[in-house]
């Protein structure tokens, strides 16, 4: 049986962040429920700095029927998801346009530059403002505040996961999802990670929460 038919074929993804937010976890899930859904996934990592909080970047490129070059062309990427904001701003600038649709976490991780004073993290609002330049449709939720309610900063990976099914421009499910984590995460986590991505699906439908740029 054939999957469904995307809004655009290869649909190319972008899932960014830095070293140690899980940003590779986050988009071998996303792969994987995508994988389940019958689509050909080619993903391509880039790492900067990764043990010292430099940038990952990881793109998806989803088909229903081909496979292509993992690198996703400029300007080309339909989804930008990002653990990161500033990430979020240069992957825009560099690979989005403005039908180019972004999701990303609200917190920032500064890097070594910033905390030792010598470069300065540019303000919250004036991220809002560049991102809603870039793009017509973003999402800005503070998914590392939420995720520290489920015990760990580090489960806000699966709830952006959750935010993008929540988005509703790719055909996943949390039975993909579901399906996918009980091969690849311990046992023992099935239940908090099941909460994380469904409550990433909620704040991203949830204006009062994340509303759209």
């Amino acid at each position: 049986m054939r999957p469904e038919t995307l809004a655009h074929d290869p649909y190319n993804i972008i899932i960014t962040g830095v070293g140690g937010q899980g940003n590779v976890l986050a988009s071998r899930l996303l792969g994987g429920m995508l994988s389940q859904r019958g689509y050909r996934i080619t993903i391509g990592e880039t790492f900067g700095a990764s043990q010292r909080g430099g940038a990952v970047m990881s793109h998806l490129r989803v088909s229903s029927d081909a496979s292509f070059s993992p690198q996703i062309p400029r300007g080309g990427c339909h989804l930008v998801a990002a653990l990161e904001p500033l990430e979020a701003l240069r992957v825009l600038r560099d690979y989005g346009n403005p039908d180019t649709l972004a999701i990303s976490n609200t917190r920032p991780v500064h890097p070594v530059g910033v905390i030792a004073g010598d470069l300065a993290y540019p303000e919250a609002t004036n991220i809002r403002q560049w991102i809603g330049e870039l793009t017509h449709r973003a999402w800005l939720i503070g998914f590392t505040d939420e995720a520290l309610k489920l015990g760990s900063p580090l489960y806000a990976n699966v709830m952006l996961v959750g935010a993008i099914a929540g988005i509703g421009a790719l055909p996943l499910r949390q039975g993909d999802f579901e399906a996918v984590i009980a091969h690849s995460l311990p046992s023992g986590t099935r239940e908090v990670n099941l909460q994380a991505f469904a409550r990433g699906g909620e704040l991203v439908r949830d204006p009062r929460a994340g509303a759209p740029a």
